[in-house]
């Protein structure tokens, strides 16, 4: 097997086994913690953490990957998890919101060193120009987020089957695995020799720092609905967990199953010679620009508008709701494949992981809000409340990747 492809197919592995565990810990929380009697917004609060510190570690650990490796960051980010998980096994009167707010931090600051760690390594691993490299990243974006779901429903059945604390040690053993196999990548894959300073941190290129903007709203957008909202809405309804689970988990397999086919959905083709290898306009074959990503953010004002039409004329039933939310993550699904790839498209080998840090950690921002705003949204305005600032934040995404069109052509590349 080519080195390459071991080294694709040993990050692609860690990155799915944490992934099932981190969605799993998702759902457990939501719907053990509202099983306990705590309102919508007290349940995002748990959360607060988790994406706080999702963004300091995206802006940290793309620094820290290029000083120490990428290796190095993602069997910290998997070790890290593993003491999350064991944190949360302990009996129910210890779980206070401290104590889980504690817990959800050390786990989100796994999370991103984990998925920077990946996402960077694919950029270093994928040599065949750009067509590979959109098809590796939406090939491991895809399926991490398919995992995702399946971890959801994971988390809502052994919930039900074992208790929250047998949940929690269950998937810390299962991510050992997952450890051990990051053992097997060379050390210093992907640091680079010349250190680079602190400020390095804060990517300076105008292409990176306008996706990132749009990339915060565009998951604000997404979680504002998603990470409390809906589940309560569903639960308040008269369905069960096992079946908010299940739904929440085939939205997110649907998603990245969408994700996972976008470089085939979306198409390629070779633009002109432009600034280089690595850069937004090189001569190799190549994926979408900025135009496809302005086109699928305003495409998501259509689902929105539609669902908040029907609720103001009284159609709330949970089929509408939850019909008009999938085909929300279709169009969603493919919007993310873009910005996913367009981030290492934009940046040279030596950038990758700083880069990569700092537009993850506009994609935390964007979480951090989204999840905010949808306890406190939910439990004030209701669902419509939720989805019309997601319908606000589809826009703005929309807006600032208008930019985007203008770098690119500013660069002599084609866009799209």
């Amino acid at each position: 097997m080519p080195t390459a492809l071991r080294h694709y197919l040993t990050i692609t592995g860690n990155y799915w086994l944490f992934t099932l565990t981190d969605g799993a810990i998702r759902m457990l929380v939501v719907l053990h913690f509202y099983q306990l009697g705590y309102s919508p917004f007290a349940i995002a609060m748990l959360f607060l953490f988790y994406e706080f510190f999702g963004i300091v570690t995206n802006l940290v650990g793309g620094w820290l990957g290029a000083r120490i490796g990428l290796n190095r960051t993602m069997q910290v980010g998997t070790g890290l998890q593993i003491a999350a998980l064991l944190m949360l096994t302990v009996p129910d009167p210890w779980l206070t919101v401290a104590y889980v707010m504690l817990a959800q931090a050390l786990s989100g600051i796994a999370k991103d060193l984990n998925k920077m760690s990946a996402k960077a390594g694919v950029k270093l691993v994928a040599r065949e120009g750009n067509a590979q490299l959109f098809r590796w990243v939406a090939w491991i974006t895809g399926s991490k987020n398919a995992l995702k779901g399946a971890g959801f429903f994971l988390g809502a059945v052994l919930l039900a089957a074992i208790g929250f604390q047998g949940a929690m040690g269950l998937l810390a053993a299962l991510l050992v695995v997952g450890f051990l196999m990051t053992l097997t990548l060379p050390g210093g894959f992907g640091a680079i020799k010349a250190k680079t300073g602190v400020r390095q941190m804060f990517a300076r290129e105008p292409l990176i720092n306008w996706l990132a903007a749009a990339r915060l709203f565009l998951f604000g957008a997404r979680d504002v609905w998603f990470v409390v909202a809906l589940p309560v809405f569903l639960v308040s309804i008269g369905w069960d967990f096992h079946w908010v689970g299940a739904y929440l988990a085939l939205w997110v397999i649907g998603y990245g199953v969408v994700q996972s086919a976008a470089p085939w959905l979306l198409g390629a083709r070779r633009p002109k010679t432009g600034s280089g290898p690595g850069g937004p306009t090189d001569g190799s074959p190549d994926g979408p620009g900025a135009r496809t990503a302005v086109i699928w953010s305003f495409a998501l004002v259509l689902p929105l508008g539609a669902l908040l039409l029907a609720i103001a004329s009284g159609q709330t039933a949970g089929w509408i709701i939850t019909l008009g939310l999938a085909f929300f993550g279709v169009v969603f699904a493919l919007n993310s494949a873009t910005h996913s790839y367009l981030v290492l498209r934009y940046s040279a080998d030596e950038k990758t992981s700083e880069n990569v840090g700092f537009y993850y950690a506009a994609n935390a921002g964007g979480r951090l809000l989204g999840t905010v705003l949808s306890g406190a949204s939910y439990q004030w305005l209701g669902i419509a409340g939720s989805l019309g600032f997601a319908l606000a934040f589809v826009v703005i995404a929309g807006l600032l990747s208008l930019r985007l069109v203008a770098l690119e052509s500013s660069l002599g590349g084609e866009g799209d």
